[in-house]
């Protein structure tokens, strides 16, 4: 039998994870996943010939304890002599802003990350905004000199994004001391300065995460729960590409232990005498994730097929050729099937040879010899902001209802997805039904943001919502179980609640939480309406929410869909806002935790 680093190495060759010469930054949460998979890397570097650093994301969630995870690293990234790469950010705030779950926001904001060490290596990288409790830092890790070295820290957080340390002090944040202009200060900024200018030829070429064999088990059960196709069941991939600003490869996310069972990562830890960090949400069943990790794929083992495990990574596997294959053909009709044109409504004037410009893909547009006059700066702003592609999408009819019904369904998802239209299968299933009936040319069906499909004898013609007056769309109004979930047809958003016990409120952001005991009527999800008003917690007085969403800069076509929940007559939840103070969770009483996810999202962690 093979041992787990053969078992490995054999993986990272026949997947071609990881080739000689490559600068890879391994993943480390501090963790059992990412620590192992370090400490595999390490031993098996040489035969790899690969060059490694230490990345580790703080995601503030945990207050001290997450600030101990990244000290953990950091050291244990000094004691193999190993370049130290930290970034943090403040994944609640980010989670609140955004109006998405905790998970999809900590995912964003740590591949974001990623993509940045990817594209400009340690420093330079320009960051999104991630507020005032944002950390970010670079430091060589290997042992100091001598042990009277006074340690220093990166400089405070400033344009240039991630930078190197000099010496091998701890990193900024909490732990770090500040530089307050001193001389020595001017020097090691100087010097900072200097390795910004080189780290560009250092960066990464691939960064590794820890996933194992489990959390692909777990991804496609919990897709599978919540509804997928064969893109979902795909699961968490071997390999993700990722792409600079002009679609230029820049770099790659793998992950090694795909292949690896859990339960195999602690003996070898025992065998060489490393440890670990224990992550004190892991256990908090409130958390999807972990209910599926602790509670169903245990029984599903015990009580069903102990090989339950492999044969759902299995089926991601299979999944993920069959969607290769699909994603081939689907390139080929988007070419030559569809058609994509921008609507004559976007153009204030056409041109005097009555040519206009084509729409590419999500609203970029291709060059024009011939001058146009541009629309007016209203109409051209709504296009810019819209959050799907402004053009139209026609299909041949007789062609797409000659062909199986799987091909049929593949094409008006990928219309959809290219439109950036949050189809659902009961959409594409109506839409095909709509296709089949015989009758009088000209009919249209509604679909979700507002757009329309139009049936004629030659062609089905997918119609891009019209911006030139904001039109108001249909309401919307669903019953919101608690807990339980709700799917936004017209937004193509998922709407969850879930109820907190008392004992792991704690662990949340209390701007997300609602005391149980305040909304304990019927819960009603809707989109605003005019005269609505709402007084998130931290600010001074209610407000109507058409000023909230202002404030926010929410694109004026998606906020006519922008959901609220009431509990009565009373709007008790905005999406991307506070919840209001005299509604907030109470210390020894459950609460109450709305979140939006797109339809689109599937976050792997």
């Amino acid at each position: 039998m093979q041992s787990l680093p053969e078992r490995v190495v054999s993986h990272i060759r026949r997947h071609e994870l990881l080739r000689a010469g490559d600068r890879v930054g391994v993943a480390v949460s501090g963790g059992i996943d990412s620590v192992v998979l370090l400490r595999l890397l390490l031993e098996l570097r040489g035969e790899l010939g690969i060059v490694l650093s230490v990345v580790h994301f703080n995601h503030k969630l945990r207050g001290a304890e997450s600030d101990a995870d990244q000290r953990f690293v950091a050291d244990l990234a000094r004691a193999q002599g190993l370049e130290f790469l930290c970034d943090g950010g403040d994944v609640a705030g980010h989670a609140a802003r955004e109006g998405v779950s905790v998970e999809a926001a900590a995912r964003e904001l740590r591949y974001a990350s990623f993509r940045r060490l990817l594209l400009q290596g340690t420093p330079g990288a320009e960051a999104p905004d991630q507020s005032e409790g944002s950390n970010r830092s670079a430091e060589s890790a290997a042992p100091p000199k001598s042990s009277g070295q006074p340690n220093s820290a990166a400089p405070p957080k400033s344009d240039l994004g991630l930078k190197p340390n000099l010496e091998s002090g701890p990193t900024s944040g909490p732990e770090a001391p500040l530089f307050h202009g001193n001389s020595r200060a001017a020097t090691e900024e100087r010097a900072i300065l200097e390795l910004d200018r080189t780290a560009r030829d250092r960066r990464l070429d691939k960064i590794v995460t820890g996933h194992t064999l489990d959390d692909q088990a777990e991804t496609v059960l919990m897709r599978m729960i919540r509804g997928t196709g064969l893109a979902g069941l795909s699961g968490i991939h071997p390999r993700i590409l990722v792409e600079d600003d002009e679609g230029e490869r820049c770099g790659e996310i793998v992950r090694p232990l795909l292949g690896v069972r859990r339960h195999e990562l602690e003996p070898y830890l025992n065998e060489i005498g490393q440890g670990w960090r224990e992550d004190s949400s892991n256990s908090d069943h409130a958390f999807t994730r972990n209910r599926v990790r602790g509670l169903l794929l245990p029984l599903l083992e015990k009580e069903f097929n102990p090989a339950v495990a492999e044969n759902l990574a299995d089926l991601a596997e299979i999944a993920r050729g069959e969607e290769e294959y699909w994603d081939n053909e689907v390139a080929g009709w988007m070419g030559t099937a569809v058609h994509w044109v921008e609507p004559e409504w976007a153009h204030a004037q056409q041109p005097a040879d009555g040519l206009i410009q084509i729409t590419g893909p999500r609203g970029t547009r291709t060059s024009n010899t011939h001058e146009t006059r541009p629309a007016s700066n209203d109409l051209q702003e709504r296009i810019d902001q819209a959050p799907w592609l402004v053009a139209n999408a026609s299909a041949s009819r007789p062609w797409l209802l000659s062909e199986p019904v799987a091909v049929q369904r593949r094409v008006v998802k990928a219309i959809g997805e290219h439109a950036g239209i949050p189809l659902e299968f009961r959409h594409v299933e109506e839409i095909l039904r709509f296709a089949e009936e015989e009758g009088a040319s000209g009919k249209h069906l509604s679909l979700p943001l507002g757009w329309q499909v139009v049936r004629n004898p030659e062609e089905l013609l997918f119609l891009t919502p019209d911006l030139r007056e904001e039109k108001p769309l249909q309401a919307y109004e669903y019953d919101l179980p608690l807990p339980g979930t709700v799917f936004l047809n017209e937004s193509g958003t998922l709407i969850e609640a879930q109820r907190i016990p008392a004992d792991h409120v704690a662990a949340y952001n209390p701007d997300e939480l609602l005391n149980a005991d305040s909304v304990a009527g019927p819960l009603k999800v809707r989109n605003w309406r005019a005269g609505d008003r709402f007084w998130p917690a931290h600010t001074k007085s209610p407000k109507k929410v058409k000023e909230l969403l202002q404030d926010r800069h929410v694109a004026r076509p998606e906020r006519v869909l922008w959901p609220v929940v009431l509990c009565g007559e009373e709007i008790v939840w905005v999406r991307g806002c506070a919840t209001p103070a005299k509604l907030g969770a109470k210390p020894g009483h459950d609460a109450v935790r709305i979140t939006a996810i797109n339809s689109r999202e599937h976050p792997e962690e």
